[in-house]
Parts: C-alpha cells; sequence; structure tokens
C-alpha cells in the first residue's frame, strides 16, 4: 500500500484530477457526466465595479460557466508593453468566476473578432508592410509568442488541475471562414501547450467554417442562431460520438451605425423552439452575449464585406442583460428553460435621470493641436496613422489624425480612395479612424489616416503636417490647462464642449445628446464612446462608478454641430428596430 505525506498526497490528487473530459457523447468534469450552459460576459466591456453584479446574474440564471475573450489590443498597447492591472485585471475576474462556483471557458486569441477593432489584434503590427495576420508568417508569429509569454503564465495556475475554475481553452477563434494559411493553427495550438496548457482544447467556427478550422487533437464547436440550416448535425458527422457543444449561440446582434437596432425578441417561438430543442438533446451551449456590455472608447470594430459599416459603442446586443446589466424578458424566459436556478437574482442596480447640463465653454480643434502628445510629423507624402512617431514609435492606434498642406491654386482635389474612414477638408484633412475591420478577408487591409497620395488636378500634394488626436485621457487632461471661450461666442468647429455635471449620489444613467451631430464623449477624462446623430444607438451609457460625488467634467467632442445642453436617461435609447431572426446574415462574431 503506498503512503503518502501531505504535500505529496496533494500532488497526487492534483496531477490525477481529471479535468473536463471530451471522450463519449457526453463531456465528463473529474469522471462524472457534465453538460456546459454558458454565458459570455466580457471583462473588458464592463467596468470592474461590477463585475460581481454580472457574474452573480449569470448565476443566478442557472449558468453554470463564463466564457471572455482575452484583447490582446488593451494587454499590449504598444510592443513590449504589458498591462494587466484594474480594468484589465484578467486574473482576478478569473478568480472571482470561481469564488463565485463558475467554471470559466477562456478564449485568448490571439485573434478574437468580438466586434472589437482589428478583432483584438495591435494596430502596430501593420507597421509591417509585409504583415499577414492570422497565418504562420514570421512577423506576426514572433509576436504573438511575445505576447503568449506574458499572457499564458498568468492563466496556466488558474486551470482546473490547478485547483482554478478554467476547465477548456479556446484554439484562435473562427479560423475556418479566414483560413489563409494551413499550418497556423497548428502553430497556435502549440503556443497554447507548450506554455502549460493542460485543459480540454477548442475551437469555434460557425457552419460553412468547421470543413477548415479545426486542427488535430481538439475538439470542434459550432456557432449558430437557428437550427434550420443543420448546423449541429454537420458538426455530429465530423466527429462522431464527441459531445455537441453549440460555443456561440447568438442571443441577439451586434449593430452598426445609420442601420436599425437588431433584435431577437425572446418571445418568438424560433428561439424558444431552438433553445428547448438544444436543451432537451443535451447539448451544450454558451449564450453569445449573455451580457454585451460596452465597446467604450474608441473600441468598436467594422463590418466591410463589400461596404464599410463601423460599429456602435454600445454592445447591448439584445442580450438576456441589457447594456447596463437589467434583466430582460429574454433573462426570465431562460431560467425559466434552465429550471436550474441556484440563487435568487440580484437586485437591479438602481439608475437615473439627472437634470440636463449646459455647456459653458469651447476650444477649437485648431487651439488643443498643442496637446497632442506628438505635437507633430513632417513628411513629403502624407504617412498613415499606424506608421506615425507617436506612443513610442507604435504609431497611432485611435482617434483622428489631423493632415495639412499648403495649396496654392484650386482645381480638382481626389483622395483615390485614400482616405480612411472619414475627413473634413479645407487646406486640412482631418481623418478619423471609424474603427478598423474585424472579421473576414480585409483584415490586414487595416491601416487609418492618409494611406496614399491626395492629388490636386492628377498632381499628389507634397509637404505634410500631421497631428496625432488620439484623444486619450492624459490629452484631455492637458486640454484643461488650455484657454476656452465661453459659448456666447460663435464656435468654430470641429471643437471640443465643456460642461460640469454636479452629482450627490453617483449612479448610472444614460447620456444623450439631442440636435447634436457627431463625436465623441469623455467623462472626467474617460472615454464613453461615439456620438452620431444617425443612430441607432441614441445614448451613451455611463457607469455610476465613473462618476463622483460633486463636480464631473462633461467633455463633448464635436465635428460639425453642437447643441446648448446635454441631457440624461435612465434607460438606453434606440430608433427603429430589426428583427434578426427574418434577416440572413453572411457576418459572423
Amino acid at each position: 500500500m503506498t503512503r503518502f505525506n501531505d504535500s505529496e498526497l496533494t500532488l497526487f490528487l492534483r496531477d490525477n484530477k481529471q479535468g473536463l473530459r471530451a471522450d463519449s457523447t457526453h463531456f465528463t468534469l473529474d469522471g462524472a457526466p457534465f453538460r456546459i450552459l454558458g454565458g459570455s460576459i466580457h471583462y473588458f466591456r464592463v467596468p470592474r465595479a461590477y463585475w460581481r453584479d454580472r457574474l452573480l446574474k449569470l448565476k443566478a440564471c442557472g449558468l453554470n460557466t463564463l466564457t471572455t475573450y482575452v484583447p490582446w489590443n488593451l494587454h499590449e498597447p504598444e510592443r513590449g508593453v504589458y498591462l494587466f492591472q484594474e480594468e484589465l485585471d484578467l486574473e482576478a475576474y478569473i478568480r472571482l468566476a470561481g469564488e463565485l462556483g463558475l467554471w470559466v471557458i477562456l478564449r485568448p486569441g490571439p485573434y478574437i473578432c468580438a466586434e472589437w477593432d482589428l478583432g483584438g489584434l495591435p494596430s502596430w503590427l501593420l507597421q509591417d508592410k509585409k504583415m499577414k495576420l492570422r497565418t504562420s508568417y514570421s512577423g506576426f508569429t514572433s509576436a504573438v509568442n511575445s505576447y503568449f509569454d506574458k499572457l499564458i503564465p498568468r492563466i496556466t495556475p488558474l486551470q482546473y488541475k490547478n485547483g482554478g475554475p478554467i476547465i477548456a481553452v479556446q484554439v484562435e477563434n473562427e479560423y475556418g471562414s479566414y483560413a489563409k494559411d494551413e499550418r497556423y493553427m497548428s502553430f497556435i495550438k502549440e503556443a497554447l501547450l507548450s506554455r502549460g496548457i493542460s485543459e480540454l482544447l477548442l475551437t469555434s467556427d460557425n457552419n460553412d467554417g468547421l470543413k477548415c478550422g479545426g486542427v488535430d487533437g481538439v475538439l470542434q464547436t459550432v456557432n449558430l442562431q437557428k437550427l434550420t440550416f443543420g448546423d449541429v448535425q454537420h458538426l455530429a458527422e465530423l466527429q462522431p460520438q464527441k459531445p455537441l457543444m453549440v460555443m456561440e449561440y447568438w442571443s441577439g446582434w451586434f449593430d452598426v451605425w445609420g442601420e436599425p437596432h437588431h433584435v431577437f425578441p425572446a418571445d418568438t417561438d424560433e428561439q424558444t423552439r431552438s433553445l428547448r430543442e438544444l436543451l432537451d438533446r443535451g447539448i451544450s451551449i454558451n449564450f453569445y452575449m449573455f451580457h454585451g456590455g460596452t465597446s467604450f472608447g474608441f473600441m468598436n470594430g467594422a463590418v466591410d464585406l463589400g461596404t464599410y459599416k463601423p460599429q456602435t459603442s454600445s454592445y447591448d446586443y439584445d442580450a438576456p442583460l441589457t447594456e447596463s446589466g437589467d434583466y430582460t424578458t429574454k433573462y426570465h424566459l431562460l431560467r425559466s428553460l434552465l429550471n436550474e436556478p441556484i440563487s435568487e437574482p440580484p437586485a437591479v442596480q438602481s439608475r437615473r435621470a439627472y437634470e440636463p447640463l449646459a455647456v459653458t465653454h469651447y476650444i477649437s480643434l485648431w487651439e488643443s493641436l498643442q496637446c497632442a502628445e506628438t505635437v507633430r510629423t513632417v513628411a513629403d507624402d502624407p504617412v498613415n496613422m499606424e506608421c506615425l512617431p507617436a506612443n513610442h514609435n507604435n504609431g497611432q492606434s485611435y482617434g483622428y489624425t489631423l493632415y495639412q498642406t499648403d495649396i496654392y491654386s484650386g482645381g480638382d482635389l481626389n483622395s483615390r480612395n485614400h482616405v480612411r474612414d472619414r475627413s473634413e477638408r479645407t487646406l486640412s484633412l482631418l481623418v478619423e479612424n471609424c474603427g478598423r475591420v474585424n472579421y473576414g478577408p480585409a483584415l490586414d487591409n487595416q491601416q487609418k489616416g492618409l494611406v496614399g497620395d491626395i492629388t490636386l488636378d492628377n498632381v499628389p500634394l507634397k509637404k505634410f503636417t500631421m497631428h496625432c488626436l488620439d484623444m486619450k485621457t492624459s490629452f484631455i487632461n492637458r486640454l484643461q490647462s488650455q484657454k476656452w471661450t465661453s459659448v456666447g461666442t460663435k464656435p468654430t468647429y470641429p471643437a471640443f464642449f465643456r460642461g460640469s455635471l454636479v452629482v450627490d449620489q453617483p449612479t448610472d444613467t444614460f447620456l444623450k445628446l439631442p440636435n447634436w451631430s457627431k463625436g465623441v464623449v469623455f467623462v472626467n477624462g474617460q472615454n464613453l464612446g461615439r456620438h452620431w446623430s444617425v443612430g441607432p444607438q441614441k445614448a451613451l451609457y455611463l457607469p455610476g462608478p465613473w462618476l463622483r460625488s460633486g463636480d464631473n467634467e462633461i467633455v463633448v467632442f464635436e465635428e460639425l454641430k453642437a447643441a446648448e445642453t446635454v441631457h440624461f436617461a435612465e434607460n438606453l435609447e434606440y430608433g427603429k428596430t430589426v428583427d434578426v431572426s427574418t434577416q440572413l446574415f453572411c457576418t459572423l462574431i
């Protein structure tokens, strides 16, 4: 009989723990049958102060597993600079899930899609003119290796075998819809395994991508919204005698500017019937999204399958929990269908429609240029954002870039489609990055700003002065020390407008800008996201933890037309809506 001391016994039990297994038609966890009932909540789209609230609501719905992506571009904003603190404390988020009794499926990418700028890939990768994203190109794989060297050691101690909540890790994301390099998925798999990932590996693809998205020894899962296309049957035929899992059951859909708000009504027979069938068949399922949250700042992605369409800052997604964490009819229906409630749902946070505030001062864009991090760059030819000598030569990732050059005569000004994405033209071109494409074959072609010549009567303009306006918190703070003008004077656009919101008890709210045109909103230096009168998003979510008792500074960057007041509402408002169940989508998460 073998005898162990305490430390030996601990090691023996750890080494012999049977994590999530896919050895038959159903999953097992520690040898017992197990069904994954998951929900996606992205820590980077939820204020840290609300992580516990959102996860408790997920658990109270009857779900047992949290899934989340990991955005490379936030964790390594500059090459070799890594951020894993405060709102980006991934380890704290995973530990919290474990403390609350939830398992975790981690989706570390490096590409995540997620309606996130460049699918979560850092824009500095695009400085390499030969770059081939999501391939075995050495410029990409070396960057992935450096990133994984910092990321994966934070994850491995949180795996199931080490007493943590992580039971599975996803290899890349929907690669079958990209499939440009047959060696790439093996590289990502080995990059995970060689750094100590030992839990079950998964891939995730839509039906059409299943054929090309797999990799040897890794369980395939499928993404869908309807059961009418045979997606689950296709997966079963590809993997006989393996557990079936819908990694992304799309609870709604994302929105793009200028189109209706997408909804997937909870009371439709189709949604109820699909959910009931999946549950009755014992299929594992993850709700994408369970709570969408917000793409704060400039982090939204874009769609381009022939026409470029930037996505909204709101990532409400018509999910079971709203953007601000409220329960919906969909939540209660899901809780009833699962019939596995563990606890009573937590109370909803209070919200308040603060009184409108008057805008008191403004400062024009031209007067703000001296506050830019990189004062200016001069070159014969225009330089795209990513190649500007900003941010320690990592380029400009987000925001606006101002290009200026002297024109000495009139003529036919032609951008040759080299302006990405929008501009205001006199002798200057103010170019906004509205969001890089996050899905599809256009990923390699996502440089922003001026990406080529601007011609006058077919002659390329030369001698450009360029100003980087990424509008970081430091820029907004420096702006406060400048001389602002009273709004009694007619402003010169574009311009920044300022007002003060006095708060007694900080409470969640939604900020509205009726009769304004387009721009960005900052509260106490934090970038809430974009506003645009074309809709469908009519208000920006302002979390209570981002406010403080007393004065709160509201700054609105407005491109075209400002009003005299900023308004507030208790609820998110949309214009026209459209039922996604009546549409056939070619774009996928």
